[in-house]
């Protein structure tokens, strides 16, 4: 269902993009409109990852400079059955993460340093599990497309009043000043609507890489708190890139629901209680309760506080 729903929204999204192309200039505008959206997608295809994590300042880690994340992620990785991502941990307060690549070969997986610093080691487990099911549904690819295209449709909207003069125009001057107003806020509706949907498969899939959806639903407790109350200065600057976190990291730029790229978070967190009572699995005790609990545990330590309770992944 929720891959149907995203190619409902890629096709509504794109068929507004080449729509827009036509009305502004005819079949040629429509030409022209394909042959911009195709450009831009190339280019994103092959250099997103690259720009996203320049963007932020990401630093490149392995098993020597970060042996416990590594840990985790490599296992995590064979329980999702896909090829080891490269990581990186971006110097930042706000506790966040997400993930980026064109496939599953050419993947990355980024978190911050207050995500390190605030997370238990279960808690950092469900995260990168939810950026991992990101990677495996090809949900990198989908909303670098996604931005792609809602880029392009603003793009002509700004240049629509250099069309509107054109005899090909049936619109006529009112006709592209709606389309200048009207387009991108379309397009951004289209763009939140999918990264919704992508959010929350990738939380039913994350909990199922993890082994206990709780995990997740108490990281993602954790860093919408945070994230409400802690600034990032890069991603303010740059808002095209929030759909690609865990949680919106735009707190200082509230907006209504219907342009949110990201699901209410007590509605992800009440999805992951209602799988985990599904599955019958439990908070459990904390794990500070026993040392010798602790030292059974299979998880690598990250450094982070204390862990909570042994999942199905033990």
């Amino acid at each position: 269902m929720n891959y149907l729903k995203t190619t409902l929204l890629l096709a509504a999204m794109t068929s507004l993009f080449v729509g827009i192309g036509f009305m502004l200039g005819g079949l040629t505008g429509m030409l022209v409109a394909s042959g911009i959206a195709l450009t831009m997608n190339v280019f994103a295809y092959w250099n997103s990852d690259r720009m996203v994590l320049r963007m932020y300042g990401a630093t490149e880690v392995n098993a020597r400079s970060a042996p416990n994340l590594y840990r985790i992620v490599h296992h995590l990785s064979r329980q999702a059955n896909l090829p080891m991502p490269r990581i990186y941990i971006i110097e930042n307060d706000q506790p966040n993460a997400f993930a980026t690549g064109r496939n599953p070969q050419n993947a990355a997986v980024a978190g911050t340093t207050g995500l390190l610093r605030i997370l238990s080691d279960e808690e950092i487990a469900g995260v990168m599990a939810h950026e991992l099911a990101h990677i495996q549904n090809r949900d990198t690819l989908i909303m670098t497309i996604t931005a792609t295209i809602a880029g392009a449709i603003s793009m002509l909207a700004n240049f629509a009043l250099f069309f509107g003069g054109s005899r090909n125009n049936p619109l006529g001057l009112v006709g592209t000043i709606l389309i200048m107003i009207l387009a991108p806020l379309a397009a951004m509706l289209v763009q939140s609507a999918i990264s919704r949907t992508r959010e929350y498969a990738a939380d039913k899939r994350g909990a199922m890489i993890c082994g206990n959806p709780l995990w997740l639903a108490g990281a993602l407790e954790k860093l919408q708190r945070s994230a409400e109350q802690i600034d990032n200065p890069e991603a303010e600057n740059n808002p095209a890139t929030a759909h690609m976190f865990i949680v919106n990291p735009l707190h200082a730029r509230s907006i209504d629901n219907l342009f949110s790229t990201h699901p209410n978070s007590a509605n992800r967190i009440a999805a992951l209680h209602h799988m985990a009572a599904n599955a019958g699995i439990g908070q459990g005790p904390p794990l500070n309760a026993g040392r010798a609990r602790r030292d059974r545990s299979r998880i690598p330590s990250t450094g982070g506080q204390s862990r909570r309770s042994r999942g199905p992944w033990q």
